[in-house]
């Protein structure tokens, strides 16, 4: 079997026609270590080597398992974490929260930031690698925190990102305060019919309430609390809620503003508490 049919298989199995090329080419980069340049050399795959992609396609297209948890790593801002079902995949859509955070903070000169739902850690461990900060993520799932743990450590900066068990605020400490709170929450309404992929990641870090901001409005509720004099909270949104976030943050927050990402989707939102 050659490559072009190894995407067909995908193609076939409903995934759009560039995605599945890409995803072959993940999939003979991690597992054959066989890149484009090996294409453009002539080099050819062994049969070993086809017949185990052939096997990957397969469970990609019969069970619509996600790309990075056959590999079991997914790229996020110039880094592989490690993902298992445990987390959430990070996508391209939290980058541009990073980024936006990771901008605030070298500006600002922060030290302190909290990530609330840190799953994979991608954005703590990102933020830490790029700024002067510290950065605490917090997650109510051990497992994901085992996730956590294992990319901090991957990166080498365990002293700069931190990780606590902690429902939201639960288990921060008296004293402790932060100039960003930052967070990409559950935002899915209930009963929102989705992609087979989702079925493999955690529910419970996609889902809230019947109108997705239960979580959002827990946050709001309790960030002016952990944030210093001047500090931010910043938070991923889900389509169509950027207007209800906003409304929740104007009480104690002040310069808020909304982002969108390339399909001109409001993505990110972010605010100052109000002195």
């Amino acid at each position: 079997m050659s490559i072009q049919n190894f995407s067909k298989i995908l193609i076939n199995a409903g995934i759009e026609e560039n995605e599945a090329n890409y995803e072959i080419k993940m999939l003979l980069e991690h597992f054959c270590n066989y890149t484009e340049i090996d294409k453009l050399k002539g080099r050819e795959l062994s049969l070993e080597e086809l017949n185990l992609i052939q096997e990957k396609v397969k469970l990609r297209a019969e069970k619509r398992i996600p790309i990075q948890h056959i590999i079991g790593q997914a790229w996020f801002m110039g880094e592989y974490f490690k993902v298992t079902s445990d987390v959430l995949i990070p996508r391209d859509e939290t980058e541009i929260l990073v980024q936006k955070a990771i901008d605030i903070i070298n500006e600002n000169e922060f030290e302190d930031v909290l990530d609330i739902g840190t799953g994979s850690g991608c954005i703590a461990c990102t933020i830490a690698k790029n700024t002067n900060a510290t950065v605490l993520g917090v997650d109510i799932s051990s497992d994901a925190l085992r996730i956590a743990l294992d990319n901090v450590t991957k990166l080498g900066i365990n002293n700069k990102a931190i990780f606590r068990k902690s429902d939201l605020f639960e288990k921060i400490r008296d004293g402790e305060i932060f100039d960003i709170i930052i967070s990409n929450p559950p935002y899915i309404p209930f009963g929102t019919v989705l992609e087979p992929e989702l079925a493999y990641e955690p529910q419970m870090a996609l889902f809230a309430g019947e109108d997705g901001i239960k979580i959002y409005r827990q946050i709001i509720e309790k960030a002016p609390e952990f944030l210093t004099e001047k500090g931010y909270l910043m938070f991923e949104l889900g389509i169509n809620e950027s207007q209800k976030v906003k409304l929740l943050m104007e009480k104690d927050f002040e310069n808020i503003f909304i982002e969108k990402d390339l399909a001109g989707i409001d993505r990110i939102i972010w605010g100052q508490k109000k002195k």
